[in-house]
């Protein structure tokens, strides 16, 4: 033997020594030794341990105590291999071997794969028979150790871990029933009450947790509750008292401290009541707890109970009771909140330096997915037995191919559950202990990635594991905190059965005024065996809940089938419904309050993907609708009508995304109104390119002028405008050019399905004068016979869209009319004279004034036309009061002191709302509407838009005549006193 090469450095190294100096003296040393056999044949096998230099040391400690133990193995290259495995994993069956150097013998054969539960159950009570004491407890321990060795081994020589885990978890469990049964066996004898009434006493031990899953680790508590019931010739009473002794004595036979180490704790706290509550109860007692007394976070426990050892009469009783009210738990009230709440009470109690090594409890850890697959098991398991499975594998499988889950996250969960618990099995057998942390050395974390066998290097697995980790938490903040399951859980059973007798009473009870016609969309949507039905039959009960909290259930639901005919198996509608947070909801609540919203879904369905991300409702920025728009007119060169129906298009569905972004917050009415211009500038911009071409012999331009020119639109608003030209070569013609141009324009953005109006009545003579006129002829006009009215209209003109020159002297020349050097008292009673008027004259004669949102009493106009007097008398020495935004000339206003802050802030309160309720009016009814409406259900519905709560009309009539009310006194004492 000693005439065997010396090992080298370099081999030792590519092996995977760390020590390399220890290594070799301790080969040499080895191989030295008499009678030994020697190591260095079997060097090859170390490159299969997770830490060669540990299972190195295992074999010089066994050599040095128990040569004769180990000699065997030393000719045979396969036992070998499979100590070496164990002894480079795990320190702690090291240790055990070393205690018991006879055991190596379990190692001598493969095993094939792991027993079933008969056979470790069998195996392990007979290694007990007829031994009482230390010896007992003991032989039990030695047991169970021999064999969780074969099975270590058997886990770290398998091909695939990822694929052994379940199998691994299942084995471990049935070994601690095995164990629970063995300590039975040795209570019956030891626990002192008469034989006769032992042996009626029946004890059934319930796994709870990962055991009752059978899915457990190598180390770790096993969780229990015990139930007995009397048998013949004995009282309740007395069963429970001996029930008690034996478990208590079960308990001790694994637990506490012996010449054998203890095994694991076996911990009894999810019984009833905890560790305040008895630790052994009979049946009729645990009936009597659960149905009255117990809470949810028991229900969700109680999903994993299992019979593992005792009595198994009494452990089916046991399930017979409990089960149907695990089942039956998420119909009570607050049951999904609370169980998001226990989850982020877990997260929250871990110690701060623990949090981003925690492999189960942390963020992205096993726990997440545990939690997202137990909730969602207990809210639809409640209507569908399919989905009821103890272990988290199985029931993702079942959520998956019952629809509740997409195939495509039930794989990836499972995949990350099976990655986090290799990790976990491989950080317990280190030690064989009980932990959960990632150690933080990176020594230590070199030999979990070997064992593990899915990476070589310590920043090979922490890379695997951090990706592993975001994955996991995306996905349970997608699924656990999904609205639907909430909603689903408070469901009673009657509203899931859509097709009962008692539907149609049921719709019309929750909203819906036609629940016949209701019942027919429903048919639709759920009808057939495609995976798009089975999905709609799952949320549809939610969704249409969400739709009865809405103002127009009916039309919510009507506008819902549209949507989902028009988008069929379209994947991402499919996952977004079932899964993405807020998003179905979002939808539900927009198609049951706006019927304007609905119209738009119609042309452009896709829109629904945007309620998935409040970036995609955001406004898309001027530059970048002016970008699409000049590429549009490009694509369709030649083709005006073509390019017209783009432009269209585009603009309908911009509308529809700033519609969605209004109604779900994501932006408010000042935000609106520019985003509302943004999008008329685009539109005009592109009409203007093909109605206006570079030979044409005249310079166009449109000028924005009220709302539009101050980027306050709301959804109805008309484009006020005016046109200008300037001759460039067509003489004569000019004027009758730029007029077709006007007639093309006007052609161009006719939009049957959202209309579109441009409105030139703020034109110098109004309607009675031409519709376009060149820059000079503005000029002469404004010079000669321009009126006050038309000097207050310019100032809100803005260049829109047509040849920048133009537009830039056009507002030179705006300027010098809207910004008067001096603006006198006769001037000033003269707007004041026209404000009366408009006021008597235009407001419709059945019309309230104080319901009035743009002519009455301290609504728009109040507001606009005080702003608009400050500007023609002071626009011209503040500067800060040249703006086309009737807002910021008020901030203006108020920062030169031209108006007290809070008159300045009641006029911008009173014009805000009735901007809002304008809008909202728009949206709800899909018609332009100037009057608060009085009918209570016309104003509720805008109320709900406007995000007060349900029923709130009162509420919101009360605030908006109060609200203008104020700005109305502060109208008439600064604008007529002015």
């Amino acid at each position: 033997m000693n005439s065997r090469p010396a090992s080298t450095l370099t081999l030792l190294a590519r092996l995977g020594f760390d020590d390399l100096g220890a290594a070799r003296s301790t080969i040499d040393a080895l191989d030295a030794t008499p009678g030994s056999g020697g190591i260095t044949e079997h060097l090859e096998l170390f490159a299969l341990a997770a830490d060669p230099d540990r299972a190195l040391r295992g074999l010089q400690s066994l050599l040095d105590r128990h040569a004769e133990a180990l000699a065997p193995a030393l000719d045979d290259a396969d036992w070998m291999r499979r100590i070496i495995r164990v002894l480079g994993a795990s320190e702690g069956l090291g240790h055990f071997l070393l205690r018991r150097p006879a055991e190596l013998d379990a190692l001598r054969q493969p095993l094939p794969h792991p027993q079933n539960a008969a056979a470790y159950r069998d195996d392990l009570v007979a290694a007990v028979s007829d031994l009482t004491g230390e010896d007992a407890r003991t032989a039990l321990r030695v047991r169970y150790r021999r064999h969780v060795l074969q099975l270590a081994a058997w886990d770290l020589d398998h091909d695939d871990p990822l694929t052994a885990m379940p199998a691994v978890g299942r084995a471990l469990a049935d070994m601690a029933g095995a164990s629970l049964e063995a300590g039975l066996a040795i209570a019956r004898r030891e626990c002192g009450f008469p034989a006769d009434q032992v042996a009626a006493t029946r004890l059934a031990i319930i796994g709870m947790g990962k055991c009752g899953a059978a899915e457990l680790n190598y180390l770790s508590d096993v969780d229990v509750i015990y139930a007995v019931e009397a048998g013949e010739g004995i009282e309740t009473g007395r069963a429970v008292e001996i029930g008690t002794r034996l478990a208590s004595m079960t308990a001790r036979s694994i637990q506490e401290a012996g010449i054998e180490p203890p095994l694991w704790e076996v911990d009894a706290n999810l019984r009833p009541e905890g560790k305040d509550g008895a630790l052994v109860r009979s049946l009729e007692s645990h009936r009597a707890y659960y149905e009255r007394w117990a809470k949810n976070w028991e229900f969700q426990a109680l999903l994993k109970a299992r019979p593992i050892a005792g009595d198994p009469e009494v452990g089916a009783g046991f399930l017979a009771i409990t089960q149907p009210l695990v089942w039956d738990s998420s119909q009570r009230d607050g049951f999904v909140e609370q169980v998001q709440g226990m989850r982020e009470r877990v997260t929250a109690h871990i110690p701060a330096d623990e949090v981003d090594v925690q492999v189960k409890l942390g963020p992205g850890g096993l726990r997440d997915i545990e939690f997202t697959v137990q909730l969602l098991q207990l809210v639809h398991g409640a209507h569908d037995d399919r989905v009821r499975q103890r272990d988290s594998l199985g029931a993702l499988a079942a959520l998956a191919e019952c629809g509740y889950i997409g195939r495509a996250e039930a794989a990836e969960f499972s995949g990350d559950y099976r990655l986090l618990r290799v990790i976990e099995h491989r950080l317990q057998l280190d030690r064989l202990s009980r932990t959960h942390l990632m150690p933080r050395d990176p020594d230590r974390q070199r030999v979990i990635a070997r064992a593990t066998g899915l990476a070589a290097t310590a920043d090979e697995l922490l890379a695997q594991w951090q990706r592993t980790k975001l994955a996991v938490r995306s996905l349970h903040e997608k699924l656990f905190y999904r609205p639907l399951l909430s909603a689903v859980a408070k469901l009673p059973d009657e509203q899931l059965a859509l097709t009962s007798d008692q539907a149609e009473a049921r719709l019309a009870a929750i909203g819906f005024a036609d629940p016949q016609r209701a019942l027919q969309h429903i048919a639709a949507l759920t009808g057939g065996v495609s995976r798009r039905a089975a999905i709609q039959r799952t949320l549809l009960p939610v969704i249409l809940q969400w739709l009865a909290d809405g103002a127009d259930p009916d039309h919510g639901l009507l506008s819902f089938r549209r949507l989902s005919d028009a988008l069929g198996e379209t994947y991402w509608f499919l996952r977004m419904l079932r899964d993405s947070s807020g998003a179905a909801q979002r939808l539900s609540t927009v198609l049951a309050a706006s019927h304007f919203v609905g119209g738009l879904f119609e042309r452009i369905p896709e829109g629904a993907a945007w309620l998935e991300d409040d970036d995609e409702l955001r406004p898309r920025p001027l530059s970048t609708l002016l970008d699409e728009v000049r590429a549009t007119v490009a694509r369709h060169a030649g083709d005006d009508e073509a390019a017209a129906t783009a432009l269209r298009v585009a603009r309908r569905r911009e509308t529809l995304r700033i519609a969605l972004a209004a109604m779900v917050d994501v932006i408010d009415v000042q935000e609106l109104g520019v985003a509302l211009s943004d999008i008329t500038t685009a539109y005009l911009t592109g009409a203007v390119s093909l109605a206006h071409t570079a030979d044409d012999g005249v310079e166009f331009a449109v000028i924005a002028m009220g709302r539009y020119g101050g980027a306050e639109l709301g959804f109805g608003s008309d484009a006020d405008v005016i046109y200008v030209f300037r001759d460039t070569g067509a003489g004569d013609r000019a004027a009758t050019v730029a007029q077709r141009i006007v007639t093309r324009l006007g052609q161009l953005t006719e939009d049957i399905r959202l209309p579109f109006e441009l409105d030139a009545g703020l034109r110098p003579e109004g309607r009675n004068g031409p519709i376009v006129r060149s820059l000079e002829s503005y000029r002469a006009y404004y010079e000669r016979w321009s009126l006050t009215w038309e000097a207050q209209a310019l100032l809100r003109a803005r260049p829109a869209a047509g040849d920048g020159d133009l537009c830039a002297d056009f507002m030179a020349l705006a300027d010098a009319v809207r910004y008067p050097v001096s603006f006198g008292e006769s001037e000033a009673r003269e707007v004041r004279r026209i404000k009366a008027r408009v006021e008597s004259e235009r407001l419709p004669q059945a019309a309230d004034p104080a319901r009035h949102l743009k002519l009455g009493r301290g609504s728009l106009s109040d507001v606009e036309w005080f702003v608009q007097l400050l500007q023609l008398q002071h626009a011209h020495t503040h500067p800060g009061l040249q703006t086309p935004s009737t807002l910021a000339a008020l901030d203006a206003a108020a920062s030169a002191g031209l108006v007290a802050a809070s008159d300045a802030e009641r006029l911008r309160a009173a014009w805000l709302l009735a901007s809002r309720v304008r809008s909202a009016a728009m949206l709800w009814t899909g018609r332009t509407a100037d009057v608060l409406p009085a009918d209570r259900i016309q104003l509720d519905a805008i109320a709900r838009l406007l995000a007060y709560p349900p029923k709130s009309a009162a509420r919101l009539e009360e605030d908006y005549l109060r609200t203008t009310r104020l700005a109305r006194q502060v109208f008439e004492k600064g604008f007529y006193a002015t």
